[in-house]
């Protein structure tokens, strides 16, 4: 190679690496990083006067991402479950969105926790939500897609179980957290929505001191 074709070379290197970086970074921009990838749990904002450490989350709402500061419930009895759009308890959604109208204008709030950990609620979170809405007329708020068992499970969880000692075996597994912010008991997925003991339990709580 004679002196002129060298010097050519040397000159064409940096440009094609300029190209290179370009298209790299234009393919990032064309595929961003999937929604499935963000984590559920958002930074914990400051808690609005008294907010129990069980409420002291916040996280994407499902249907919109916006933000969610649990301690808005702080006062409240809340049942919290992780739910799934293609399982046998799916049904269970009617349940809760009936007890959560009936008990709303008394202080209940249900809390649901979409989660693939079962393998059965693989959808986007749009999915989800038109699923939610369109098949049982839920209203009661749904937060973002998460775990809610294993090495990421959300920081919620990760306190429910460390409260109760255990985590969910399925899904529509549910907690009670009573005015007080204080964990008061697990349900597996067997007890539905309208159990009388169940309902007794959350009648109870509803009649304690705000």
């Amino acid at each position: 190679m004679n002196r002129r074709q060298t010097a050519l070379a040397a000159s064409v290197r940096p440009a094609m690496l300029v190209i290179a970086l370009a298209a790299a970074s234009a393919a990032l921009l064309l595929h961003p990083a999937h929604a499935a990838d963000k984590p559920a749990a958002l930074p914990a904002a400051a808690p609005a006067g008294n907010c129990p450490a069980s409420l002291n989350f916040q996280f994407p709402r499902l249907q919109d991402e916006a933000p969610q500061n649990l301690c808005q419930y702080a006062g409240k009895v809340v049942v919290v479950v992780n739910t799934a759009s293609y399982c046998g308890f799916t049904p269970q959604y009617e349940g809760l969105e009936a007890l959560y109208s009936k008990y709303r204008d008394r202080g209940l709030v249900v809390l649901g926790f979409p989660s693939n950990d079962f393998s059965q609620e693989p959808g986007s979170a749009k999915e989800i939500a038109d699923f939610c809405y369109n098949t049982y007329g839920v209203k009661f708020p749904m937060l973002g897609k998460s775990h809610v068992r294993g090495g990421d499970v959300n920081p919620m969880y990760a306190l429910l179980a460390k409260e109760t000692g255990t985590t969910p075996k399925w899904n529509f597994y549910k907690y009670l957290i009573d005015r007080n912010g204080k964990v008061v008991g697990s349900y597996n997925s067997m007890t539905t929505p309208d159990d009388k003991q169940f309902v007794a339990k959350i009648e109870q709580l509803l009649a304690g001191p705000r």
